[in-house]
């Protein structure tokens, strides 16, 4: 507004809340808890040092240029990261019909905890990794987490017993538990809110890419080998190759990705500052070191940690039952081992094109949750040809599996909002944590679901969860608009005052007025 009231404090970090509440109650009214917490600001105000009351401005085809070269850098690297991410999760799937369970001499319940034990791994790690995301370098943490993931699963091609699987899956968990969580900082760190939803659904949708490419590669792999033979079992060449091609990767990722703009290589100086003025209107800042309670009191407190969490738990039941059993899913519709490797490359099709779709129209009409949701029925609808069609006729399941891959998309919408609707660095790194340790105990609870070789009962508790799921979104949606109601009545008091800069006071999106969720 162009009469709005900004305090400008004399030192943004060092400064001393006395002063700033006499300086509040002459010109007039800050939050108390807002001149508390101004002394600890976030990393991105170390940019702005000697500049205080200077306005930059970044013209269009300037934001245009800078936001070209941002996603050059990132985005190619994070997709084809994040593609493996999804491949070395689903290998196993992949590698039960290839004759991996014959070889290390492990029954049906065993494959499933072997399925969940990577989960057990991630959910152990999750909070410590968020908490080393926010204090270490976040490039670098985020750099040695892939190598030693892909490290860790090229060692599986060498397990020859039940033992052994079980323990490189829990130490795949562990390394991988920093990958989503990073992505998503990384994103809000590099992106406005209008931005945010389009990148992560591009990052998220190579897991569509990566299940048509590891299908294929299998499916490759599986005919080579009955043709002409191999050395080894084709189950450990796909372990091998995926991991060895994730450490070098990881290895790239070291060099190219930054910890923050202050310290990208392949921005110029002045580049680094406008990079990091063009988020100002995130409300967010580029990260803070320090771990607050306050900020974690917020976050068990706030409605809509629990709402994510929730959502997160509930809609992996069935991710961790599909993504895991996929392969012999497809293979009781009728299909022989070899074709449910192939036949199950289509189902990435749909993830990618719901997910670049639906987001992208999300932050075209600001409305991320609803249009994503709308996915969550045509899963219903497919889970529901599965269930209904009969054995008779399997292409008709098939594309009822189809189908059920669209369910991605809210989970992504939902991580997209982690980015852009959670401030306050400690908070946002919790709230991660918390939404991706819902994710690890559905992924658990999900492979238990499918018992025997009736996966009847796993369909029906798979459609029961995505009707909760329906409902979930919608709270978090008319909670958000509610919210912003009360912040821009709060905004419209004539006695209201922003402090300079308070975009970058590491400040939660609750006490902020400024912050707007997006829905």
């Amino acid at each position: 507004m162009a009469d709005e009231k900004v305090l400008q404090p004399e030192q943004v970090e060092t400064s001393n809340p006395g002063k700033l509440v006499e300086e509040a109650v002459r010109q007039g009214h800050v939050d108390a808890r807002i001149l508390e917490h101004s002394h600890d600001a976030d990393e991105a105000l170390k940019a702005f040092a000697g500049r205080e009351g200077q306005v930059i401005q970044i013209d269009e085809a300037t934001n245009k240029a800078l936001l070209r070269k941002i996603d050059l850098h990132l985005i190619p690297i994070m997709c084809v990261v994040y593609g493996l991410n999804y491949l070395d999760k689903t290998t196993l799937s992949y590698a039960s019909v290839m004759g991996i369970k014959t070889d290390i001499h492990i029954d049906s319940a065993q494959y499933s905890w072997l399925a969940s034990m990577f989960y057990f791994g991630y959910i152990g790690w999750e909070y410590p990794t968020n908490r080393l995301l926010q204090r270490l370098p976040l490039g670098k943490y985020s750099a040695f987490n892939i190598m030693m993931w892909g490290l860790v699963l090229s060692c599986f091609a060498a397990v020859k017993n039940y033992g052994g699987a079980i323990t490189i899956r829990f130490f795949l968990g562990v390394f991988e538990a920093a990958v989503t969580p990073g992505f998503a900082l990384l994103t809000s760190q590099w992106y406005t809110k209008s931005e945010q939803g389009t990148r992560t659904g591009i990052w998220f949708s190579f897991n569509g890419w990566a299940q048509v490419f590891g299908g294929l590669v299998a499916y490759g792999i599986a005919k080579g080998v009955e043709y002409h033979g191999a050395v080894i079992a084709p189950w450990k060449i796909v372990f091998l190759a995926t991991g060895l091609l994730t450490f070098c990767m990881g290895v790239l990722f070291w060099f190219i990705v930054p910890d923050n703009q202050m310290n990208a290589r392949w921005l110029k100086p002045e580049e680094r500052l406008l990079a990091i003025e063009r988020i100002r209107v995130n409300q967010q800042g580029v990260g803070n070191k320090h771990w607050k309670m306050y900020q974690l009191r917020e976050t068990l407190l706030d409605p809509l940690t629990w709402a994510f969490f929730f959502y997160a738990l509930v809609a992996d039941i069935p991710n961790g039952g599909i993504s895991n059993f996929f392969s012999l899913l497809i293979e009781s519709f009728g299909f022989t081992a070899d074709q449910s490797l192939l036949w199950g490359t289509p189902g990435g099709v749909v993830e990618i094109v719901t997910l670049t779709v639906c987001l992208s129209l999300g932050d075209r009409f600001n409305n991320r949750l609803l249009i994503s949701g709308s996915c969550l029925l045509i899963s219903i609808l497919g889970m529901a040809l599965i269930v209904g069609l009969p054995a008779s006729m399997p292409n008709g399941r098939l594309g009822g599996y189809y189908l059920t891959q669209a369910s991605a998309t809210p989970f992504v919408a939902l991580l997209s909002l982690v980015s852009s609707n959670v401030s306050g660095y400690t908070k946002k790194t919790t709230v991660a944590a918390l939404y991706l340790i819902g994710y690890c105990t559905g992924n658990i609870i999900g492979p238990q679901t499918f018992r025997g070789t009736n996966y009847v009962p796993a369909e029906i508790t798979i459609i029961c969860c995505w009707c909760f799921c329906i409902v979930d979104l919608l709270f978090i949606y008319f909670y958000c608009r509610w919210q912003n109601k009360k912040k821009a009545a709060v905004r419209a008091r004539p006695d209201y005052v922003k402090l300079e800069n308070q975009e970058f006071l590491d400040l939660t999106d609750r006490e902020n007025p400024e912050f707007v969720y997006r829905v």
